[in-house]
């Protein structure tokens, strides 16, 4: 079993069954009339091979699972979540009404494609940090498709990459509006901290290196280097981590596969990637019928 398989754990089944009743809502609001055409032909009961058409990671199966299973299809899964695949390669045996399999078809690729996308990248800048001897984390944002977030963030886990939060509860994170907003670094920190407790840590958004030095000092557990290009960021983080050891330091902002080993550095922690669910390719799949009648069984 792949180590991927276990990420599927993560994701509640009641989560999944709501997303593909959602996305089967979006796609079929009203009258099925390609499926009753379907229907007409005879052909109750067929079996339809997932393909791969173009070389990466397959992830997103459950999502793709979990529409397939919610109009009363079966799926036989030839690889395992976490594979690498190639162009035209047999995923998984789809079975059930044709009708049934017609209907969940684009909704399941659609999940499917997108997630395997964004694992794709997500493990080739992973690996690409990993090979360099770099001992930090590349992760994602919370720059993500609304209403798509939990797909995207799994297909991260999938790639090897971190989510870095899934949401606004998760991670205090003030951003320069934030600061702002409430008047300076200091004080928009000690506003956080009477609301956040114990057991969230705060991140600020920092732009400058006296402003990491002074959110340090007053406190944040993680301190962002945000749109500093590369000398500056290693000059920012050593002079972070010369006065506060302990603290995490990332670095974020038009980061890329292509520059990625820029930003890799013994005084920076972690790496944050917007292009990682905003601009991955998806990776192709199809959905073939066989010909011939099937038998339900």
């Amino acid at each position: 079993m792949a180590v991927s398989d276990n990420l599927a754990c993560l994701l509640p089944r009641c989560r999944l069954q709501q997303l593909a009743r959602d996305w089967l809502a979006e796609d079929a609001p009203w009258l099925d009339i390609a499926g009753w055409a379907a229907c007409r032909s005879g052909q109750e009961y067929q079996e339809a091979t997932l393909l791969c058409k173009s070389a990466g990671v397959l992830a997103g199966s459950p999502f793709f699972q979990a529409v397939c299973e919610e109009v009363g299809c079966s799926v036989h899964w030839d690889h395992h979540e976490g594979e690498w695949l190639e162009p035209v390669e047999r995923v998984a045996t789809v079975r059930g009404r044709v009708s049934d399999l017609l209907l969940a078809e684009r909704p399941a690729l659609n999940a499917l494609s997108r997630v395997s996308g964004i694992a794709t990248m997500a493990r080739q800048v992973s690996e690409q940090a990993k090979a360099a001897g770099w001992p930090g984390k590349v992760t994602g944002t919370r720059k993500t498709t609304p209403g798509f977030r939990l797909p995207e963030k799994y297909g991260l886990l999938v790639g090897g990459a971190g989510s870095h939060r899934y949401g606004m509860g998760d991670l205090v994170m003030l951003k320069d509006n934030h600061v702002w907003a409430m008047g300076g670094v200091q004080e928009a920190l000690h506003g956080v901290r009477s609301l956040a407790g114990h057991t969230l840590k705060v991140e600020v958004e920092c732009r400058s290196t006296e402003e990491a030095l002074e959110a340090a000092a007053a406190g944040a557990d993680i301190i962002m280097l945000d749109n500093f290009t590369a000398e500056a960021l290693h000059q920012a983080a050593l002079s972070v981590k010369a006065a506060y050891p302990g603290i995490v330091v990332e670095a974020s902002g038009g980061v890329s596969a292509h520059n990625l080993l820029q930003y890799l550095g013994p005084n920076v922690d972690m790496v944050s990637m917007g292009c990682l669910t905003q601009g991955p390719p998806s990776v192709d799949f199809s959905l073939k019928l066989a010909k011939g009648l099937r038998n339900p069984s």
